[in-house]
């Protein structure tokens, strides 16, 4: 008798111990953030009703509403500089960050599942996610998104299978995009699956470059398919963690055939968009080899690739790189490179791609005066490369985020207009320079100048006068474009910087009367400051 119940007993503990392990060793599944926190659907569930319910079309209201779900300065039709805002902006929505971001980081979970969410991979979800965005993009306003193409599909068993599960979901896209709405530029991941950890077109390993290629080409017919009119390199793993173990010359020439055949291919299927690489200094790897755009445009340049790339700028990745968002774009503007802009920055006071939506008008005033400059980004344009803060956890942030991005970047093209319109800037940088208008200078700009005749000339002319660089006054003459209302801060540094100028002691001057009511513009202030030939 003793013995059975011993046997029945352990019969039990080893019946337990399986159920006990079968339970812990399924995968976890995490519930959607529903309002009671239940899981009341599964992955093949289609969805009913709106993704944003209760989120209206997001229209114009004008600087006077106090509507956070409203355009303040973006007017899409509203026409700057004879072309309309929409055009000039080119926005686009970036699907990794609005729809796959989750505020996960080293430190901690997610703190984000929106509603349509089950905290799954599969095909379902990703069909899902993709009605999410679409409907995102209508309400928004915006007629072009960005994607990685592990993004919208998920890994399949085999590359045969992962691209399977891409065509389904992107002929889903096809079907919801309608004529409207197209990429801004497509991608292809080339850094968080384990086999890339060297790198794809740079690794050391034929068989992870050959697969690489692949996810490229795959990328690119996608792309195609929708009607992207971009395409987009980011070498995040394409780089070194230490030259000890590195060919780096070999690397790059590895590097630069996988991009001739990337342009072989694109011209074999008639892919007409923009190939974009995408500068960042660091971060996954130590030394990334497309550092910044002056190191791309060498690359470029030395592979004979120049007039088949252009240059992606991202803002956040030109502070990495010890830039302002503002050089880069002047760097790759004046080499002929600047393709697209991803919209973002970075926080100053942490050393790491924050990916932050820009919300500083002095910053977008400076980038749009570069795409002023070049005529325009088209057929690139702003992609929103920013997400989320990790304590932003409502739907509404989403749709906040990016009305405020937008509506700064629109006052920033309004300032640079008006900067350019104005023409006090534009006149500062050309008197800088006034001497080289001159037969001497015209002789030193077009090569014909040899150091004879320049030391001839300097032994002739003496110790030459060098004459201010005026930096304040162009600060000046820049915040005045912005802050348009407040004279008093501008009153505040005319007194600091033009105390004795002739516009105070002309108690009668035109000048001098406005400024005492406030009353001026940055041109009057460049020709009071300027009206002495001697400065």
């Amino acid at each position: 008798m003793t013995n059975t119940k011993a046997g029945m007993l352990l019969l039990f503990f080893l019946c337990f111990n399986v159920i006990l392990h079968t339970v812990i060793s399924v995968d976890p599944h995490t519930c959607p953030a529903n309002l009671d926190g239940d899981c009341d659907f599964d992955d093949s569930a289609e969805w009913e009703g709106e993704f944003f319910p209760g989120i209206p079309k997001i229209k114009y209201e004008g600087p006077k509403s106090k509507n956070p779900l409203a355009y303040k300065w973006y007017n899409p039709n509203e026409e700057i500089l004879g072309k309309n805002m929409k055009d000039w902006m080119r926005f686009s929505v970036a699907f990794w960050h609005t729809f796959r971001g989750t505020g996960g980081d080293p430190f901690g979970a997610a703190t984000k599942m929106w509603p349509w969410e089950d905290g799954s991979n599969s095909l379902a979800m990703a069909k899902r996610r993709m009605r999410a965005n679409f409907e995102f993009l209508e309400k928004l306003g915006v007629d072009r998104w960005c994607f990685h193409d592990r993004d919208i599909a998920p890994d399949g068993e085999t590359l045969e299978e992962t691209n399977a599960n891409l065509d389904e979901i992107v002929a889903l896209a096809k079907e919801l995009q309608g004529t409207k709405i197209r990429p801004l530029w497509g991608t292809a991941q080339l850094f968080m699956h384990p086999r890339y950890m060297h790198g794809g077109a740079t690794s050391p390993e034929i068989g992870v470059y050959a697969y690489a290629a692949a996810q490229v080409k795959k990328a690119i017919e996608v792309t195609h398919y929708l009607g992207g009119e971009n395409y987009v390199f980011w070498g995040g793993r394409e780089g070194y963690q230490t030259l000890l173990n590195t060919d780096m010359e070999r690397e790059l020439d590895h590097m630069a055939r996988f991009f001739e055949a990337a342009v072989a291919y694109k011209k074999k299927i008639g892919f007409t968009g923009t190939l974009l690489i995408e500068p960042k200094p660091q971060e996954p790897t130590k030394h990334q080899y497309d550092w910044d755009a002056a190191t791309a445009a060498n690359f470029l340049r030395k592979y004979g690739l120049i007039g088949e790339f252009k240059l992606n700028i991202e803002c956040n990745h030109a502070t990495l790189s010890g830039h302002s968002c503002h050089h880069e774009l002047e760097t790759a503007r004046i080499n002929g490179l600047l393709g697209n802009i991803d919209a973002n920055t970075g926080d100053p006071q942490v050393g790491w791609d924050t990916d932050q939506f820009l919300m500083d008008v002095n910053e977008a005033t400076l980038v749009m005066l570069s795409v002023i400059k070049n005529g325009g980004l088209s057929p690139g344009g702003f992609n929103f490369d920013a997400k989320l803060r990790r304590e932003s956890t409502d739907v509404e942030d989403l749709f906040i985020a990016h009305i405020a991005g937008m509506d700064t970047l629109a006052r920033g093209l309004r300032n640079a207009a008006k900067l350019l319109e104005d023409g006090s800037l534009t006149e500062l940088v050309r008197k800088r320079y006034q001497s080289f208008d001159s037969e001497l200078g015209a002789q030193i700009e077009a090569g014909k100048a040899d150091f004879e005749l320049l030391e001839k000339k300097a032994m002739e002319w003496g110790e030459p006068t060098v004459p201010s660089g005026k930096q304040e006054l162009a600060e000046m003459i820049f915040q005045s474009a912005i802050d348009r209302d407040e004279h008093l801060f501008i009153s505040f540094y005319l007194q600091i910087l033009l105390p004795v100028s002739h516009v105070f002691r002309n108690q009668s001057s035109r000048t001098h009367r406005n400024f005492l009511i406030g009353r001026f513009s940055a041109s009057e202030i460049w020709d009071s400051a300027f009206e002495d030939e001697a400065i």
